[in-house]
């Protein structure tokens, strides 16, 4: 997902205030898209690395702010920390992922030159991950150091635009369905109720994203968001349009119908999982995974070319240890990637536990899709979208 330095400021710890997981009476499993192809190496010849089985003296990690365990007290990492104990590698953290599209124009010409861009891990949304890997910038993990790999939910094991998981691993996911105020409005579970239930005229947002709006949008339709084709895909834009010169949606949005939701400025809209489990001021505001299907996105981490593959496949096994895992998942409050997390999370948080928007049960998960990665890129889809939405 793109823009979301914001939403990550909002996450605090602590329960979900007022926070009720409905859930969904049709199960819809999407599962992930087609492969990808476009210019560049296919994935199959990108970056055949010998790797070399000793560790380097420094990992750099190029991530999202505020999406690691902090020390409030101290402002230190403590997963960070524990990691340079056991291997001796230093760690250089930096909070430079603002925006997806940001951070690949400022090294592409770099990448494309096939210079080092002094990265080891770098942690991009499903369909940067997929660029990135198509375009041959991205390494292929050690996959014999990652052994806790085994430990990866399996919702998550095979998205259609790395289907082995040859060169990505979820740092965390996150769940789009609807939130809506229970005073207000009541329960609102579908993505017709958005888009055409007079009661909530004007009292709507969507998404600026495109595979959370349009995705859901397409579920609700029958069609698969995992493979999209244009016809589906105008389908959906056109409903999404009628909804707009109906007055039905009163805006699209960022993280900011937060902000809407609190003050009773909005009654329904689609949210992001991770918003509504670090909890809003107002305790009558409840998340629901959509019936007809929830957009299930993840962050990735990637090894770009020049990355030390052992180093950072070495840290990749390090933080899908379950214990490691739940002292991340305490403090960023997203879904947790591996198995095992919510057995380990009560020593870091105990309200986090039973959680269902940290850990959301296989119930839920089959309910979701991932939105096809390529459609993700399309220009032509991307312009369509553009223009519904007035950006």
């Amino acid at each position: 997902m793109t823009d979301r330095i914001t939403r990550r400021e909002l996450i605090r710890r602590g329960a979900a205030g007022g926070m009720v997981l409905g859930f969904p009476s049709i199960l819809a499993a999407c599962g992930g898209g087609d492969g990808i192809e476009g210019e560049g190496a296919e994935p199959s010849d990108t970056a055949a690395t010998t790797v070399s089985r000793e560790l380097a003296n420094r990992l750099v990690f190029a991530n999202w702010p505020f999406y690691i365990d902090v020390n409030e007290d101290t402002n230190e990492r403590p997963s960070l920390n524990q990691f340079t104990e056991e291997t001796g590698v230093e760690v250089r953290y930096l909070e430079e992922v603002n925006d997806n599209e940001e951070w690949f124009g400022k090294y592409q010409a770099q990448l494309a030159a096939g210079d080092d861009i002094d990265r080891d891990i770098v942690v991009l949304t499903d369909w940067m991950a997929a660029r990135m890997i198509r375009l041959g910038y991205a390494q292929r993990l050690d996959k014999e150091t990652i052994t806790n790999a085994a430990n990866l939910q399996e919702a998550l094991q095979s998205p259609g635009w790395d289907p082995n998981r040859d060169f990505s691993m979820p740092w965390q996911s996150g769940l789009t369905g609807i939130a809506y105020n229970k005073k207000t409005i009541g329960k609102v579970t579908t993505v017709d109720q958005l888009l055409t239930d007079p009661k909530l005229k004007g009292k709507v947002t969507c998404l600026t994203e495109m595979p959370d709006t349009i995705g859901l949008v397409m579920a609700a339709q029958g069609a698969d968001p995992s493979s999209v084709d244009a016809g589906a895909f105008d389908s959906a834009i056109s409903a999404l349009q009628d909804a707009v010169d109906s007055g039905q949606i009163r805006r699209f949005t960022g993280n900011d119908y937060t902000e809407d939701l609190d003050t009773g400025n909005v009654w329904a809209c689609m949210a992001w999982s991770g918003d509504i489990a670090a909890g809003l001021k107002n305790p009558d505001i409840e998340f629901t995974v959509v019936d007809t299907g929830s957009h299930l996105w993840t962050d990735n981490m990637i090894i770009p070319n020049g990355g030390d593959v052992f180093t950072a496949s070495t840290y990749m096994n390090y933080v899908y240890d379950p214990v490691v895992a739940a002292r991340i998942a305490a403090y960023v409050y997203f879904i947790s990637p591996v198995v095992g997390a919510e057995d380990e999370i009560a020593q870091f948080d105990e309200e986090a536990v039973g959680n269902p928007l940290i850990f959301p049960d296989e119930e839920v998960l089959a309910t979701t899709f991932i939105f096809d990665a390529e459609a993700s890129d399309n220009p032509e889809y991307k312009e369509k979208f553009q223009a519904v939405i007035g950006a």
